[in-house]
Formats: C-alpha cells, structure tokens, sequence
C-alpha cells in the first residue's frame, strides 16, 4: 500500500509518499516565508494554492510513480490555520476523487509523533512536541495520547518568531536566532516560566522586547539567554511527565527541535536520568507530509473512516488511539 499525504495545518505546503512498511518514498514542501513580518492566514492560503499541484507533481515524480499506484490519500485536519487546512483539503478531496481512493483525515500532533516512533524504534515514549503553534508534552495512556504539559498561552515556535520580529529578522526566525545565540557569552536572567507542568512565553516575550528596546543587551546574548531558558522550561516539565508516567523514552518532534542546543540538552537529561532520548531527522521534524501518510496508513489499517472537514481547533486527547 501507498498513501500519499498532504500537509497543509502552517506556513509548510507538503506531499508525501510512503508505504506500509514505513519506507518514505517523497516528502516534499513549499514552505511560505517572509523577510520581515510574520504569516498572514490568507497569504499563506493563497501560496498553498499556488503551489500545491507542482509539489504532487514533484513528489510523484521523487517516488517514481503515478497518481494511479496511490492506494489511499491522507490529509492534516488540524490543529491548524482554517485557510491553509482548507487547501489541504481540497486537494486531496480532487485528487482522491481522480483515482477513486479513500482519503482520511489526521491528528497532526499525532503524526508527529507516530512518525517519530516508526523511524526512530521508540516504542511507549513522552513527546516534546515543541513548533510554532503547538507546545505539548504527550504520552500514551488508557487508550488515548494524553496532554501532561502544555502552554498556557503562545507556541515556542511563535514565541521564538516573535522574538524575532522584536530583532528584526524576518520569518521563521527560529535558525537565525540559533546562529545568534551560539555567538553569545554572558546569560542575562529572564522569567522561568513554569506552572504546575504548563509553561508561559507571553510574560517573558514582554521581558525580552523591553531588555532588547533598553540598547544594555547585545542580541547575541539574548538569544542565547532565550534559549537556554526555555529549553530548560521545556525539559523540566518533559522529564517530570517521564517521571510521573514511570516512561524511560523522550521523543522530540516539532520544528523547534530541529535546534542543535535543545537537542544536546534532551541528550544530556536523558542521559542522567539513564533514559533514551530519540530525534528524527530534521525534515521529519518540522512539518511535512510524510508523516501524515504514514499516520493515514495506521489508521487505515485499524480500520478508522473520519469525515472530510477539518478541525481546526482539535486537541490531541480527542483522538481515539485505536491502532494501538
């Protein structure tokens, strides 16, 4: 079986292709990005739209197929922006009615972190799942991936893009804020967030703009002091959902994680802890469509039919892990 996927919830326009047996065949996208600014919902619609059949064409022709060996097609229902989920939609809508195959719809916080236990060998881990608008930490329990921390208010991943707009640096800002903070030397206190098991960025957004409108702090430090604390918010209240759901596996997924400093410090948490830290390969982190494939194949297999809408607003725990 072959399941093309369509990733379409943010600024990323993804297709991908990958089998039964968990082989990525294509995972191709168009991502919209902006030299100043952030994402317009409607803009980055409008660039899906624009883009969306020469990212099929390329994926197909990545794979070496046609659109007839496609057995089934997925698409992200959300959670996402509505314009760009929309898109996704409809394109798989026209391009499951053209071969006359079944097109189901998924979680993509899920994906994530199906994708992340299928290329990686974890088997019963706590996610990070850290991107721009999703901040979770979520493990399997009683037959439904439960919420054990989450943000109170913004993303990571909007908070670091506003961070940035705050620098001047355009959209996503996430790389070019790691490029700043491996510059900087001297850590400046800021606001550790952390209630309960759920974080907050919106206060400590607030702090870094007026440190940053203050002309005392150079950029290269406050990106650096950024990171290091909220990497640490983020792995305090990850290591303490391991702790409480007795799980010796953290999984990263999101595109945060794809920052090389965030990454050593899981490692090194885990490795105190005597724990397994697994992380996929970048273009498996961040958003894209391969995941949503392999997802479609899963519940495929368990036998799921959802409805052709999307979900804009849909939690992770509403979904019914029936696969597993």
């Amino acid at each position: 079986m072959i399941c093309l996927g369509i990733e379409s919830t943010a600024h990323t326009f993804g297709v991908g292709l990958v089998d039964d047996k968990g082989n990525v065949l294509a995972n191709v996208k168009d991502s919209f990005t902006t030299k100043s600014g952030g994402m317009i919902p409607v803009e980055v619609a409008e660039h899906h739209k624009k883009c969306c059949d020469k990212v099929v064409r390329d994926a197909l022709g990545i794979a070496k197929i046609e659109l007839d060996d496609v057995d089934l097609i997925a698409f992200s229902q959300g959670p996402g922006l509505a314009p760009c989920l929309w898109v996704g939609l409809n394109t798989a809508k026209k391009l499951g009615g053209q071969i006359k195959k079944p097109v189901i719809g998924v979680n993509h916080c899920i994906a994530h972190l199906e994708i992340g236990n299928q290329v990686t060998g974890a088997k019963d881990p706590v996610l990070l799942y850290a991107s721009g608008a999703n901040t979770q930490i979520i493990a399997y329990e009683a037959k439904k991936y439960r919420i054990f921390g989450e943000t109170l208010d913004m993303g990571v991943g909007n908070f670091i893009d506003s961070f940035g707009r705050t620098l001047g640096l355009g959209f996503p800002a996430g790389p070019k804020i790691e490029e700043l903070a491996a510059k900087g030397k001297n850590f400046i206190d800021l606001p550790y967030v952390v209630k309960g098991m759920d974080v907050s960025f919106s206060g400590l957004l607030t702090n870094l703009k007026q440190k940053f409108e203050s002309g005392k702090f150079s950029k290269e430090d406050l990106c650096y002091s950024m990171q290091e604390n909220v990497f640490a918010m983020l792995l305090e209240v990850s290591e303490r959902a391991m702790a409480h759901c007795n799980k010796n596996e953290l999984l990263l997924g999101g595109g945060v994680c794809c920052n090389k400093r965030l990454q050593e410090m899981s490692k090194n948490m885990c490795e105190q802890r005597g724990s397994k830290c697994f992380i996929p390969e970048n273009s498996l982190l961040v958003d894209n469509a391969a995941m949503i494939a392999w997802l479609g194949i899963v519940e495929h297999k368990a036998g799921i039919k959802t409805k052709l809408e999307i979900k804009p607003y849909q939690r992770t725990d509403q979904v019914d892990v029936k696969w597993r």
